[in-house]
């Protein structure tokens, strides 16, 4: 019997390495990609977009909340990789019922390096995995804004207004941006415009996930902070928290470059 914990502390109990896999969580499934579990990944959910081309042809079970239990059972898994923030808890304690469950648990970069690993170690990629976690390291360094911080109102949610607070991974990603977040409060708080106004940001970042803003949206919120600057922001790069934090720098460094020369 193989013995695992996941990031929840839970003992997952596997009785050989696993072989037919389903993520239900987006940067997960593509970190098992980039592991290369290609071949062991049997089913994704619908949002589960990366890598294009390998996501396509995998049976899909639904969304990250609403999945279909009984599809997932008919393709009989031997583990499933879920996450506690984005999966309805409910759901995941039904598919504990049909195998075993890794649960991740991210708030910050170190958590986010921990499921990393923690993958890695219980599909067999502890290799590869130690070595992503070492190459995100070395890019992240040392990419802090030099003069003194904004302030950012990180907006992931429309009717209502909702922000990124304290104590989520955006906040973190933030953070190694040298960038101030506007709220103190933890998770995501909902907004009125008058509380917006009162808050002062520099900035406005509107994510393009999970709330799909566009360019569209831009002179909606130019309306109520004409003194900030309103940009728009690529979620992934701010929330996926696997191998795509190795593009993430490169972005987070040509964001705060238009930042400061505008």
């Amino acid at each position: 019997m193989l013995i695992f914990r996941d990031q929840l502390n839970r003992e997952v109990k596997l009785s050989r390495p696993p072989n037919r896999i389903i993520s239900i969580v987006p940067s997960q499934t593509e970190l098992l990609f980039y592991l290369g579990l290609d071949a062991r990944v049997i089913g994704v959910t619908k949002f589960c977009i990366h890598p294009a081309e390998n996501v396509k042809s995998i049976a899909k079970i639904g969304g990250t909340k609403q999945l279909d239990i009984a599809k997932i059972r008919l393709l009989n898994p031997d583990l499933i990789i879920a996450n506690k923030e984005e999966n309805d808890r409910f759901q995941v304690e039904e598919l504990m019922n049909i195998c075993p469950v890794w649960i991740s648990d991210i708030f910050d970069l170190d958590s986010a390096l921990q499921m990393i690993n923690g993958i890695g170690d219980v599909t067999g990629r502890l290799e590869q995995a130690n070595d992503l976690c070492k190459e995100i390291k070395h890019l992240l360094n040392g990419i802090k804004l030099s003069s003194t911080k904004l302030n950012v109102a990180y907006l992931i949610w429309r009717k209502p207004y909702m922000l990124a607070g304290k104590g989520t991974f955006i906040d973190c990603m933030m953070q190694i941006c040298g960038l101030n977040n506007v709220t103190d409060v933890e998770r995501y708080p909902e907004i009125d415009a008058d509380a917006l106004i009162a808050a002062k940001p520099d900035l406005v970042f509107l994510s393009t996930e999970p709330y799909p803003f566009r360019e569209k949206h831009i002179n909606e919120f130019k309306a109520i902070l004409p003194d900030a600057k309103v940009i728009l922001v690529d979620g992934e790069m701010f929330s996926w928290y696997g191998n795509r934090l190795l593009y993430a720098p490169m972005y987070f460094k040509q964001l705060l470059k238009g930042v400061m020369e505008n």
